[in-house]
């Protein structure tokens, strides 16, 4: 008797489980990508916060600490969901994977994570052109660059660096041209030249983006260090190499990292490079 009702007992007792593992996917899943950041700042003890901002307030996680320091690191988000279908622009540009914030979280260095505009948060003045060919356009850097300043006064700090995840690595260039106190950049899976991407993917040109290679002549004397997912289908493997030539620049390298795609492999990468000096990086 026993040997028969202890199969059914088994069974009685695992089914709660299999329902509490099914309703907490469920509720992952159910997650808008806000929620899903904010839950992410919580469990690693940082503060989000909306920076106010005329057109555009901007998500960030701001530092763990307040004490002041020289140079901030603050990672720059990437070209999050811009794109529903292939001809069809996304309603909420928020990245549904949130690798950069994962990064940011999980680095001791003292650190803020930036958003881009309409991303986690939308205004008036959201409109999909700035997530589709105007993603690299002079206002999202002046709203970045507007973010920084507004980081620097809280934090004292007197220097930057930028790391820029996708699409986020040419805004960090962008920046790093049309600033004088961004001391190095670090790209991962970066899309150094939109125009040259552009026409090595056979799309339509980026219409109102501006092109970093455009102030080569600055960025040529910016340490900087560019990491390349040799198994990435989204940024092609030689556009690093292109950048490289057309800069001209021995402050430039390139770090090539077998085992990442464009959306993953880059945790483990970073936690191996994060701290890892830069080879022109200034004493």
């Amino acid at each position: 008797m026993m040997s028969r009702d202890f199969p059914s007992r088994r069974t009685v007792a695992g089914f709660p489980m299999a329902c509490v593992l099914i309703i907490s996917a469920l509720l992952i899943a159910c997650q808008s990508p806000r929620e899903a950041l904010q839950q992410l700042a919580q469990e690693h003890g940082r503060q989000w916060e909306v920076l106010p901002g005329q057109d555009f307030p901007l998500f960030i996680l701001a530092p763990r600490s307040a004490e002041k320091m020289t140079r901030l690191r603050v990672y720059l988000e990437g070209d999050g969901h811009s794109w529903s279908t292939a001809t069809q622009p996304s309603l909420d540009p928020s990245p549904h994977n949130l690798l950069v914030p994962r990064l940011a979280v999980n680095d001791p260095t003292p650190n803020a994570y930036l958003a881009r505009p309409c991303q986690f948060v939308m205004a008036a003045a959201c409109q999909t052109a700035l997530w589709t060919h105007r993603r690299y356009a002079q206002e999202v850097i002046d709203r970045l660059s507007q973010a920084l300043d507004q980081l620097k006064q809280r934090y004292g700090n007197s220097e930057f660096e930028l790391v820029g995840y996708s699409g986020g690595a040419a805004l960090a260039l962008l920046l790093a041209a049309q600033r004088n106190d961004i001391t190095q950049v670090q790209t991962l899976a970066g899309n150094l030249s939109p125009r040259m991407w552009a026409t090595m993917k056979g799309l339509s040109p980026l219409h109102g983006s501006l092109e970093p290679l455009d102030y080569r002549d600055r960025l040529a004397l910016l340490p900087q260090r560019h990491f390349i997912g040799d198994a990435d289908s989204i940024i092609p493997g030689d556009l690093a190499a292109r950048y490289q030539q057309a800069l001209g620049s021995p402050l430039s390298q390139c770090i090539h990292v077998p085992e990442a795609s464009h959306d993953s492999g880059w945790e483990a990468a970073w936690s191996r490079w994060a701290k890892t000096p830069l080879a022109h990086e200034n004493p």
